[in-house]
């Protein structure tokens, strides 16, 4: 029963980094991705650095996003969470997401922490890449059974209709600082 709780933690890094649970990326897809730009910067390493050219209208609508869409998340509310959501993502099926966020919404608790958000890459009109720490605290509810994680996320969005919203999510977990347990 444990190994299924674990299990069913470790898949929810996928709802947190929007992806999509019935497909796999290959090695040549991913290193598509990262060719064409997609993530923009070396999410490993030390220091992310601030882009320089986000102007200070654009920066607070970013961060604004972002923000709605971390506390969507932690609310659990699935009509707010799909509002922040690109209609037309680029990293997973919308549809899909809606789906298996409701499910996950019905069987955890899953409150996230970030610290460092840093806009690091943007392209006016077009992308913003936004970066942060992340902590995950979980409760699986019918096992009650709790996990810890914490990792660095690169929150992709686009403009759409005025608005920024997601398109796509890269996380890396940290190891170290994960734990399970009752």
């Amino acid at each position: 029963m444990l190994k299924k709780s674990f299990l069913a933690v470790l898949i929810l890094m996928v709802l947190t980094a929007c992806g999509n649970k019935d497909e796999k990326m290959s090695d040549e897809e991913r290193e598509k991705v990262i060719d064409d730009g997609t993530v923009g910067f070396e999410m490993t390493g030390g220091n992310v650095e601030k882009a320089d050219n986000v102007p200070d209208a654009e920066e607070k609508a970013i961060l604004a996003s972002f923000d709605e869409y971390i506390t969507a998340l932690n609310a659990e509310e699935i009509d707010r969470y799909m509002e922040t959501i690109s209609k037309n993502p680029k990293g997973f099926n919308y549809d899909e997401e809606k789906v298996y966020a409701a499910e996950v919404f019905e069987q955890f608790d899953i409150k996230r922490e970030v610290e460092n958000v840093t806009i690091a890459k943007f392209e006016p009109e077009k992308e913003a890449q936004v970066f942060a720490n992340m902590k995950m605290h979980s409760l699986q509810l019918e096992t009650e059974v709790e996990h810890e994680s914490a990792g660095r996320q690169v929150t992709v969005f686009v403009k759409e209709d005025g608005d920024w919203k997601v398109t796509s999510v890269f996380y890396i977990g940290d190891d170290s600082q994960s734990s399970t347990g009752n």
